[in-house]
C-alpha cells in the first residue's frame, strides 16, 4: 500500500507549501474578516459541488465562527439527482448572479468564493457580481491547474483573476496529486484537505484579531454538551441580523 503513504505524504507537502507561501495573506484575510464583523457587516462564503465543502465546513459547526453565511443552491450541492446536474448549473451563465442577488449580501461585506479549476461561470458571476456590489471578493483556487485551463465564462476571465486577495491551495494540475503504475489517470485530490485547512486558519485568525480588538466573537460550543444548545441559541438572538442562514 505504498500509493497510500505518497498521498499522505503529497496532502503533508501541500500543507507545508500554505504554511510558508499563504500564510500572510489568511492573517490579512483574518484581519478582514474581523473589521467587518466590528463594523456590522456580513461575512459570506461560497462553493459549487464538492467545493462547496469549504463552504459547509466554515458554517454553523462546533468552534467555527457563528457569522459566516453559505450561499448554496441545491442544483450545486451533491445531494442532488442525477449529481452530473451540478456540473451544468455551475456552468450557467447568469445563475451566480442571481444566486448574490437574492441573498443579503450588501456593500462592505466580504465573500470568500471557492473554486478549484476557477473556470466555471457560476463561481465566476458571484465575484463579478459581488464587486459590482462593493464586496471585497477572497478567492481560494488552485493556481497551477486554473492557469493551464480557459474560462467557460463569457468575460473570459478565471477567478484568480477577479479576487482581492487570492489563496493558492498548491494542488496539481485536474486536483490529482498520484500517479499509480498501471494506471493512466491520476488520482488522489487534495483540494478538500487544502481547502478546509486554509478556511480553518481563516477563523482561527480572525477570532485571535477580534479578541485583540476586545471583541467577543461568537463561536459556536457543540450541542452536544450540556447547555450547548443554550449557549448557541443566545448567539443566534445576538448576531440575529447578520446570520442569515436560520
Amino acid at each position: 500500500m505504498e500509493q497510500a503513504r505518497k498521498y499522505f505524504e503529497k496532502a503533508s507537502l501541500i500543507q507545508a507549501k500554505i504554511l510558508e507561501n499563504e500564510l500572510a495573506k489568511i492573517e490579512k484575510v483574518g484581519i478582514l474578516f474581523a473589521e467587518t464583523i466590528e463594523k456590522g457587516g456580513s461575512l459570506f462564503a461560497f462553493g459549487a459541488s464538492h467545493a462547496g465543502m469549504i463552504a459547509e465546513e466554515m458554517f454553523y459547526r462546533t468552534g467555527g465562527l457563528a457569522l459566516v453565511n453559505p450561499l448554496f443552491s441545491p442544483t450545486l450541492m451533491l445531494n442532488t439527482r442525477p449529481a452530473t446536474l451540478t456540473s451544468q448549473m455551475e456552468r450557467l451563465e447568469g445563475f451566480g448572479t442571481t444566486l448574490l442577488d437574492t441573498s443579503p449580501a450588501k456593500a462592505g461585506d466580504v465573500i470568500l468564493v471557492h473554486s478549484v479549476s476557477g473556470r466555471n461561470p457560476v463561481a465566476l458571476d458571484i465575484a463579478i457580481r459581488a464587486k459590482e456590489k462593493g464586496l471585497t471578493v477572497i478567492v481560494i483556487t488552485n493556481l497551477s491547474y486554473s492557469k493551464q485551463v480557459t474560462s467557460r465564462h463569457s468575460t473570459g476571465k478565471r477567478l484568480f483573476e477577479l479576487g482581492d486577495i487570492i489563496i493558492d491551495n498548491h494542488g496539481d494540475y485536474e486536483d490529482a496529486s498520484i500517479a499509480i503504475p498501471g494506471l493512466s489517470q491520476n488520482m488522489g485530490p487534495t483540494s478538500s484537505v487544502a481547502g478546509c485547512l486554509i478556511a480553518n486558519m481563516i477563523v482561527v485568525a480572525t477570532v485571535e484579531a477580534l479578541v485583540a480588538k476586545g471583541v467577543e466573537p461568537p463561536i459556536f460550543h457543540s450541542a452536544n454538551v450540556d447547555m450547548g444548545d443554550e449557549f448557541n441559541a443566545r448567539i443566534f438572538e445576538k448576531y440575529k441580523d447578520r446570520i442569515h442562514y436560520m
